[in-house]
Order: C-alpha cells, then structure tokens, then sequence
C-alpha cells in the first residue's frame, strides 16, 4: 500500500472514530433523555400489561405473557432510539451548520452515514440493554438461540438508524423530523405484534399485518428467546437485509446529489 494511501485511510478512520465518539458523547451528555425514558416507559408496560392485564390473558403462544411481552418490549425501545437519535442528530447538525464542517473534509459519504447509523446502534443497543436489566424484575427471560437475538437486533438497529438519516436529510424543520415517528413509525410498532400474537387477529388483518415489516423484526428477535415465532425467521431476515441496503443505497444517493443539505 502506497504512502498516499495509508494517509487517505488514516484520515478516514480518524473521521469515523470522531463522528462515532461525538454521538456517543452526545448520548451519554443527555442520559436522562436518551436512557433513562425508556427504562420509564418499559416499567409501566410491564405494570399495567404485564402483570395486571396479563394475568387475565394467561399464556400467550404457549409462553407467560410477561415473558412473551419481554422481547417486543426491548424490540421496541431498540427501534425508537436507533431512529430518534440519528434523525435528532443529523438534523441538529443541518440546523447548527457544523454539517457544513464534514461536507469539506476529505471524508466520503459513506463514512459520514456511517458514523450516524453507528451512533444509531449504539443508542439502540445501550437502550435495549437497560429494558433487558428491567424486563429481568419482573420475568425470567430464555435464550433459545444467542445468534439470531444478536443478528435480529443489529439489523433492525441499522434499518431504523438509516431511516431516521434519511427522514433528518430530507426535513426542512422540526416538525418534519417528528412527523415520521408519530405517524408512521408508532403505529406501524404497536400493531407489529409487540403486545400481541399476530394468530389472534382475524385472517384478514393477519394478512394486512404480513405487509409490516416490524411485525417481521420483532418475531424474528423472539424467536431468538422463546423459539417460536409467527412468520418465516428466514423470511424476517431477508426483509431486513434488503431493508438495510436499500435504506443504505438511498441515503448514499441522497448525500451524493446534496438533497436537503446544499439546497
């Protein structure tokens, strides 16, 4: 490798590592907004649906529903976080003009997605952790394959972080930034069968639900603990492959033209 080379490289490490450590910086800086509401958040479902409407429901796909509401829950928390952080992020840096900073360095743009998503996943990770160490107060959580937990978590991670980078490039204010997870994303999560098995709906609306690929995301993660699952798991994670390199294709096309961020 030339002298050039190992430079160019060098430097594009070093610009990761920053974008990297910064989010990170960022997360931990506003812990009390970042961590601490999901933790909030994960208890009163697991009051109020675990532990006193749960107990009218019984078993739920042959499992005791706290420990069958366990997965959706730290599926849940995951998706949003990972979403949130890079779409508040991003935009921030739109909004403040320091993205300005990064667009004149010699970084690429697929270094610069990169760094977001990353910073994405590791909010998404540090959140699910915490409604992990919550969901064990109040059930006992089995792993029936550590694989597939870790696979199904890290790509779901990716596709909302890349998700919330291409909501932030295309925002014009904060109101754009909010509008996707309040009408899009809430309601595709809670009737992606985080409370419920999709079986229970009549044959009509377990067809409609096929078509959710969080319904997919959060089946493929419980399988992961409980084994059983209501879709196809190869399935679940063929959507979010392609999910990740198209999300991945169109946020690239977008830094590349200069959408919402030269304009």
């Amino acid at each position: 490798m030339s002298t050039d080379a190992m430079s160019l490289a060098t430097i594009r490490s070093v610009g990761f590592r920053t974008i990297v450590i910064r989010e990170y910086g960022r997360i931990m800086r506003i812990w009390g907004q970042t961590l601490v509401p999901s933790a909030v958040t994960s208890t009163l479902y697991f009051v109020i649906f675990g532990s006193l409407i749960g107990r009218r429901i019984g078993d739920m796909g042959g499992h005791d529903y706290r420990a069958y509401l366990a997965p959706g829950l730290i599926m849940m928390s995951v998706i949003t976080n990972s979403y949130g952080n890079v779409v508040s992020s991003f935009f921030g840096a739109k909004f403040g003009k320091h993205i300005e900073e990064l667009l004149v360095s010699p970084l690429p743009n697929w270094i610069i997605v990169a760094g977001y998503v990353c910073g994405g996943l590791m909010r998404g990770l540090m959140v699910g952790l915490v409604v992990t160490v919550v969901s064990l107060i109040f059930t006992q959580i089995h792993i029936y394959h550590v694989g597939i937990i870790v696979a199904a978590v890290l790509l779901t991670s990716a596709v909302f972080a890349l998700g919330g980078f291409i909501n932030a490039v295309y925002a014009k204010n904060f109101d754009q930034v909010n509008w996707i997870p309040a009408f899009v994303l809430t309601p595709l999560t809670y009737f992606g069968g985080v409370f419920y098995s999709v079986s229970l709906l009549p044959p009509w609306a377990q067809k409609v639900s096929m078509a959710n690929p969080i319904l997919h995301m959060v089946n493929a993660f419980r399988f992961g603990f409980l084994g059983t699952s209501d879709v196809s798991v190869v399935g679940a994670f063929s959507i979010m492959i392609f999910c990740v390199v198209a999300l991945f294709i169109w946020a690239m096309t977008l830094m590349n033209r200069g959408t919402g961020i030269r304009d």
